[in-house]
C-alpha cells in the first residue's frame, strides 16, 4: 500500500512539469508537424494533408546545399569551441586553486553573456570591415598592403561569430565534470611515472566525455537553429536552414517553412542519437 501511495505521489509530483511540457513543447511541436502537411496560395494557407512541400523541399538542390552548408558551421564551429572550451575549463579546474579565483575567472568569462546575443555578434562588424580596427592595424605593422576582404561577410565572418557567441555553452558543461574528478586519480597515475600528456588522455579526457557530450548537444544544437548570424555576419551572402524557415515565414509560407522545420528537428535528433551512441549522460552523471 504504500509503494502505490509513493507511486501516486511520484505522479502527483511529477504531472506540473509534464503538463508544462506538453503545452509548451509537445503541443507547438505537434501544431508544427500537421502544418507541414498543409496547402498554400500566395495569399493563404488551408488545411489539407498532402507532401507537396516534403516532395518540393526534398526535390530542390538549394535544399541539399543549405543543409550540407548548416552541417558545415555545426561541425566547424563545434570543433573550435569544443578546443577552446576545453582548455579554458582543464585551466579553470586544474591549475587555479582558489575556488575564489576560479568564481572570479568564471565571472569573467560569463560578462560577454551581459549583453544580446545581437549586439555581441553585430560588434564584430566594425572590428573585421574593409576600414575597420582589423585590418587598419595590419596595413600599420606592414603584414599586409591592402584590406583583407574575407573577413566579414564570408563564412570566415560567420563561424567566428558562432564560436564567439557560443564557446561558454562548451565551457560550462565541461568544467563542471573536470570539477567532479577526484584529484587523487592524478596523484596515482603521477606516481605510477604517467606524464602529464597521458594523464590528459587517458584519466582527464574519459572521465570529462559526459560534460564533452553535454557542450555538444548544445553547440551543435543552437548554431543548427541559428538564423540571424548568418543573415548578418555574412551580409546574406550565405544561406542555412534557419534562414531558409526565416525566408519562408517572410513570404507567408507556412507550410513550407513547417515543413522545413520537421526535417530540421529530425536532423538534429538523429545527430543527438549520434552522439549518445558514444556516452550514455545519464550513467554517467
Amino acid at each position: 500500500m504504500r509503494l502505490k501511495n509513493r507511486h501516486v505521489l511520484g505522479w502527483l509530483e511529477a504531472s506540473p512539469l509534464a503538463l508544462v511540457l506538453l503545452l509548451f513543447l509537445v503541443a507547438p511541436i505537434v501544431m508544427i508537424v500537421i502544418v507541414s502537411f498543409w496547402g498554400a496560395t500566395e495569399f493563404s494557407i488551408y488545411p489539407a494533408f498532402q507532401f507537396d512541400n516534403y516532395e518540393f523541399l526534398f526535390g530542390s538542390p538549394v535544399t541539399y546545399r543549405v543543409f550540407l552548408a548548416t552541417l558545415k558551421y555545426a561541425f566547424i564551429t563545434w570543433a573550435l569551441t569544443l578546443a577552446i572550451g576545453f582548455t579554458v575549463a582543464y585551466f579553470l579546474a586544474f591549475h587555479v586553486r582558489s575556488l575564489t579565483m576560479q568564481i572570479a575567472l568564471f565571472l569573467v568569462c560569463t560578462i560577454p553573456f551581459w549583453t544580446s546575443n545581437i549586439i555581441r555578434m553585430i560588434s564584430w562588424i566594425p572590428f573585421l570591415g574593409r576600414n575597420g580596427i582589423a585590418n587598419q592595424t595590419l596595413i600599420s605593422w606592414g603584414l599586409i598592403d591592402e584590406p583583407l576582404e574575407w573577413l566579414l561577410y564570408s563564412d570566415f565572418a560567420v563561424i567566428l561569430a558562432f564560436v564567439h557567441l557560443y564557446t561558454l555553452f562548451m565551457v560550462v558543461p565541461i568544467f563542471n565534470t573536470m570539477m567532479r574528478i577526484d584529484k587523487s586519480l592524478l596523484e596515482a597515475a603521477r606516481d605510477n611515472g604517467a606524464s602529464g600528456l597521458q594523464t590528459l588522455v587517458h584519466v582527464i579526457l574519459p572521465l570529462t566525455k559526459p560534460g564533452i557530450m553535454i557542450g555538444t548537444i548544445f553547440v551543435v544544437t543552437l548554431v543548427m537553429g541559428d538564423f540571424i548570424t548568418v543573415r548578418f555576419m555574412s551580409g546574406s551572402q550565405r544561406a542555412n536552414v534557419g534562414r531558409l524557415i526565416s525566408n519562408d515565414i517572410g513570404l507567408l509560407q507556412y507550410p513550407s517553412a513547417a515543413a522545413t522545420a520537421v526535417v530540421l528537428l529530425c536532423t538534429v535528433l538523429i545527430v543527438i542519437a549520434i552522439l549518445l551512441r558514444f556516452v550514455n549522460i545519464r550513467k554517467e552523471l
